[in-house]
């Protein structure tokens, strides 16, 4: 009743497939040790390169139950196309998912937070302020989404698609934090700053002080540098191997 099933896949899927559910399964172990999971709860999905399959979560498991093995194989309508998965899907998160993976293509994955500081900021009716570097980052590509209640309903992910635009940051009012990013790499390292943007900002506003505002022509400006130092090569890609490193240390098993 409380055991998990064991699934093995690494000598029975192709190298790129493997190599995706590695860095998913790390992602979901940097979320736990970051506190930013929910008992069983949110989603991190990816697509795996040169197909239009995604790697999503088995319902029912904590994130630190999570490896590359048991991350469950589904094509873009949600269908399960694994042979023999023991694993089911939460199609509540399906619904948000899918349809930024529609919306986005060239974006491999798309990360979904529920922490106390991204749904405080969402249900702020001034939203993400710029008040600290962090924000800069997330300021220079956000964009939100009115809350309507559980996201079962498949009319609503047109309404996704139109709010996300271009944007690689997403708040869903009253609701949580989305990321997106070309590889999963870059979409945790925009997770971190709209994290900590989010924190700094209660933490500010909580002294009942006034606080400096970065001028509009700063962050205008921002975009072009945070492509530099959060994405590719020399953003996302050059932290990623680290947190893959701390991940390892942590939790050994994860890559089984």
């Amino acid at each position: 009743m409380y055991d998990l099933p064991v699934v093995s896949l690494k000598d029975s899927v192709s190298e790129q497939e493997w190599q995706t559910r590695v860095e998913l399964a790390a992602c979901y172990r940097l979320l736990v040790m970051h506190g930013w999971d929910d008992l069983i709860h949110s989603h991190i999905s990816a697509r795996i390169p040169g197909t239009d399959h995604l790697l999503l979560n088995a319902f029912g498991l904590t994130f630190d139950e999570i490896t590359a093995s048991n991350l469950v194989k589904i094509d873009i309508e949600g269908n399960i196309v694994q042979e023999d998965c023991p694993f089911t899907i939460n199609p509540a998160g399906f619904t948000i998912h899918s349809a930024l993976h529609e919306a986005r293509h060239e974006d491999q994955c798309t990360l979904h937070v529920h922490t106390n500081e991204t749904v405080a900021v969402a249900s702020l009716e001034e939203g993400l302020l710029p008040l600290s570097q962090y924000s800069m980052f997330a300021l220079a590509s956000l964009a939100y989404h009115d809350y309507e209640g559980l996201a079962v309903n498949d009319k609503e992910k047109q309404r996704l698609k139109d709010d996300l635009g271009n944007a690689n940051f997403f708040l869903l009012k009253n609701h949580g934090a989305i990321t997106l990013g070309k590889t999963i790499g870059d979409a945790f390292m925009h997770m971190y700053d709209l994290t900590r943007a989010c924190e700094i900002q209660l933490q500010v506003q909580a002294t009942g002080q006034s606080a400096f505002m970065v001028d509009q022509s700063i962050v205008d400006g921002i975009k072009a540098q945070a492509n530099i130092v959060h994405s590719g090569q020399t953003g996302g890609q050059k932290a990623w191997p680290a947190m893959m490193r701390k991940v390892k240390r942590a939790y050994p098993d994860f890559d089984k």
